[in-house]
């Protein structure tokens, strides 16, 4: 039963929310800072559930959501580069730079960064990290425009709001939309943002319904359901 899973300030925030709503965008960031009960301040999260099958790769969905807004987080960037470009990253503003030394280390298991890039001429040593990283979301990508030579755009993308997205097994995506703390405009205007990245992400293979729900929720809340009409009209 829910009140042996959840404690009671959840349960008190529950009531606020009707479970045969669906809320417009605008109404459920309202509703969303009503209800935190949180001594942090919380991360917001956009869930949303699409009418794909993963296992085919006309229907993977990937990408990545400029947040205007930012994160609210310090978001730690490794690159991996080497001569001019690892100076190029170093001016950029990169926690940490370097090729051999930093290889080395995280197969001894260190994962002290947020986002990792990588210039496409050493992608040849990087690759053999894909046990390490691939699985926690941290390999660089072509796809996630983490592999590039552009390396002082990327990072100054990566440190200001810049989220990536990929649909999991069950078809689910779950996407930072910000923190509690953010005014309701803020968030609005990344929320705003997320749902047009996944829109124009949208793959070739994708047939009937592309977004089937969309749900907004913040660490420890209760979920709460948008509308799908009023969420895909949002327009940046």
């Amino acid at each position: 039963m829910a009140t042996k899973i959840h404690g009671k300030k959840y349960l008190e925030a529950a009531k606020l929310v009707d479970p045969e709503k669906l809320y417009e965008p605008a109404e459920a960031i309202s509703l969303l800072k009503k209800m935190s009960f949180t001594k942090f301040d919380s991360t917001i999260e956009i869930h949303m559930k699409l009418g794909v099958d993963p296992r085919h790769a006309d229907q993977m969905v990937r990408g990545v959501a400029m947040l205007p807004a930012g994160t609210g987080k310090e978001v730690k960037v490794l690159v991996f580069a080497q001569g001019e470009k690892a100076a190029e990253a170093e001016a950029a503003g990169a926690d940490f730079v370097g090729l051999d030394d930093i290889i080395k280390q995280i197969e001894a298991d260190w994962l002290g960064f947020d986002v990792a890039i990588a210039t496409p001429d050493v992608m040849g040593k990087v690759g053999r990290l894909g046990k390490k990283l691939g699985p926690r979301g941290l390999m660089p990508s072509p796809k996630a425009g983490t592999i590039t030579m552009d390396l002082a755009k990327t990072i100054r993308d990566v440190k200001a709001g810049r989220v990536e997205f990929k649909v999991d097994k069950t078809a689910l995506l779950h996407i930072p939309a910000g923190k509690m703390s953010f005014s309701e405009d803020a968030l609005l205007a990344n929320i705003t943002s997320v749902v047009d990245s996944v829109l124009r992400a949208r793959p070739s293979g994708a047939k009937g319904t592309y977004v089937k729900s969309v749900v907004l929720s913040s660490t420890m809340s209760p979920s709460i359901r948008l509308d799908v009409t009023s969420a895909m009209a949002l327009k940046p």
